[in-house]
């Protein structure tokens, strides 16, 4: 049997003896155990500053949540645009008083997103109900077109805002923006013109002018360096309020088609009202014709765009230039015995008023034939100088846009016919404003006069001599007697001493040619004609009326009554003061004013 062998014994030299190391102590500290109670201090710190951090986190985000509550709401930008570098500032346009005829104000504009849209079909029909002019079919096209953004409205009221905030749409979306406001609608519309918007995104729009002083000074009213300083006009809104309503009655009586009136200071060529019928609302401006006579649009402005053959308005001007030369005085005796011929042209007056007439009689009683006599003796040339001195040659310096393209229409040749034509408005075509600074400039002392829409803060120094101070106070003379005893005689206005004269002429059509049975009639007008303040010229387009069992179209019985009234109501809205003294009458009077200039 086997042995079980016994563990090998340290002494036994066949097993190796393994030596014992010792063990390397513990690197690690023991520390002494800590105090439980400031163990639990320090736990109490940290759960603190934890908490405090929450409690500032809460009450920063519900400060910024109550200052977005507080804020104006506002659409997000689409697109590239950010609306910083459109200017939509514009200054305010006011009358010569401050009171204000063009203004800004907060507006909304509507736009649509596609993309974000739930319903396009149901949005376009419901904008459709809400915008009439919108056709439903249109805009359900272009919503599901995969275009991703389209300009629905400029402007919309409040009521139509909330009507297609009650769609329910997300993708229908508001923009805030200024609008151009005109309080008082069409009021000096032909003046104002209007404005649109030019450069836009959906938090801005930059507003243009298109027509009028909007445009012509559009780059003082929406520069900033102006710091908002309104552009302050020559115009008198209560004035400017009466002349329309008056105008705008007398075209209605006297079945007119048109009319127009200019107010201007006869001395520093302020217009103080500028009319022209029919009209417009500049908050909603129409579009300009694209075909048929410009003249029938309201856009058309007939006080200065209007070209006119003005008749016997003109023969104050050959009177005037005859006794500045010394060819004649207001007494000389003109033959007018008639037909006058010259060719194969005949040249008659309206009724038969005998062989000869004084020079005053020859206006007076508005004799073509007397006219073109004293027409002939002045000749062709000093004439053509004489009417360019006036402004008849150029177009009118206005600060309107429409003014510097309206150049009058004078005969390429200017034979004697020509001349003496011409001599009593015929022949020659020229605006109402035209008129009116050559009424100005003969009848204010003599010296011409620069038409403007700005009030002056002081008087412009004179302008070039046209006449003396002598012939224009014996012009006004002749104008006024025109008034007391002859064409004009329906436009006394008592107190006021209107002086003027009357002008009737064929209406030129179109298409070339003239009707035979339609006129343009105006009354050129200064008053108080012994000291002179203001021109004032109506013109009548097509007017007719029937009066002591007649059909009547000449200016005496259309556009003097007119006339007459205007003096009559705006002459107490402008401080002038009646004055009965019958003797401001005398030619005296006159010759002593003219002195005293």
């Amino acid at each position: 049997m086997f042995r079980r062998r016994s563990r090998p014994q340290p002494s036994d030299p066949f097993v190796p003896v393994t030596p014992t190391v010792p063990r390397a102590p513990d690197p690690t500290p023991v520390l002494p155990r800590e105090n439980p109670e400031k163990a639990r201090m320090r736990a109490e710190r940290r759960l603190k500053f934890t908490a405090s951090c929450f409690l500032l986190g809460f009450v920063v985000v519900g400060l910024k949540m109550g200052a977005i509550a507080a804020s104006e709401a506002r659409e997000p930008a689409t697109g590239s645009l950010s609306g910083a570098a459109i200017v939509s500032q514009r200054a305010d346009i006011t009358d010569r008083e401050g009171r204000v005829l063009a203004t800004n104000v907060t507006a909304t504009a509507l736009y649509a997103q596609p993309h974000l849209m739930v319903d396009p079909i149901a949005a376009a029909q419901g904008l459709s109900v809400i915008f009439p002019d919108m056709n439903a079919e249109t805009w359900q096209r272009r919503f599901t077109s995969g275009s991703k953004f389209f300009w629905l409205k400029g402007n919309i009221s409040p009521e139509q805002q909330q009507a297609v905030h009650d769609l329910g749409e997300p993708g229908l979306l508001f923009g805030r923006r200024e609008m151009r406001l005109y309080p008082n609608g069409p009021l000096a519309a032909h003046l104002l013109g209007g404005a649109r918007y030019g450069e836009q995104d959906v938090r801005a729009a930059e507003i243009k002018g298109v027509a009028g002083v909007e445009k012509t000074f559009d780059t003082y009213l929406s520069d900033p360096a102006q710091e908002g300083a309104p552009l302050r006009l020559s115009i008198d809104i209560p004035v400017q309020t009466a002349i329309e309503q008056v105008l705008s009655g007398g075209m209605r009586l006297m079945n007119a088609k048109g009319a127009a009136a200019i107010l201007m200071d006869i001395h520093t060529g302020e217009v103080i009202s500028l009319a022209s019928l029919p009209d417009f609302d500049p908050n909603d401006r129409p579009r300009p014709a694209t075909e048929g006579d410009p003249g029938d649009s309201p856009l058309f402005n007939r006080a200065v765009q209007g070209l006119y053959e003005l008749g016997s308005t003109f023969k104050i001007f050959t009177a005037a230039q005859s006794l500045e030369l010394g060819l004649t005085n207001s007494g000389t005796m003109i033959n007018t015995a008639g037909p006058m011929r010259q060719g194969r042209f005949q040249i008659r007056d309206f009724d038969n008023y005998g062989p000869r007439l004084s020079v005053a009689d020859v206006i007076r009683k508005s004799s073509n034939i007397g006219t073109a006599r004293m027409a002939l003796d002045i000749g062709a040339n000093r004439q053509q100088e004489f009417l360019r001195s006036l402004g008849f040659m150029e177009p009118t310096e206005l600060e309107l846009t429409e003014a510097p393209g309206i150049r009058p229409l004078v005969p390429a040749r200017w034979p004697d016919i020509t001349t003496m034509t011409v001599s009593y408005g015929h022949g020659l075509s020229a605006s109402p404003l035209h008129l009116a600074v050559g009424y100005a400039s003969v009848l204010n002392g003599g010296t011409r006069v620069t038409p403007t829409l700005l009030a002056r803060s002081q008087p412009p120094a004179p302008g070039p001599r046209i006449v003396s101070p002598r012939v224009s106070a014996e012009s006004r003379h002749m104008l006024r007697q025109v008034v007391i005893d002859g064409t004009a005689s329906m436009g006394e206005v008592p107190g006021y001493q209107v002086g003027g004269k009357t002008g009737t002429a064929d209406k030129p059509k179109y298409d070339g040619g003239y009707w035979e049975d339609r006129v343009i009639a105006t009354f050129a007008s200064v008053f108080p004609a012994n000291d002179p303040k203001y021109v004032l010229v109506v013109t009548l387009d097509e007017p007719e009326i029937n009066a002591a069992g007649e059909d009547r179209r000449t200016a005496g019985w259309t556009a003097v009554p007119v006339s007459s009234e205007i003096v009559r109501r705006v002459a107490p809205l402008m401080g002038l003061r009646p004055d009965f003294d019958p003797g401001r009458d005398d030619f005296g009077a006159y010759l002593t004013q003219a002195a005293a200039r």
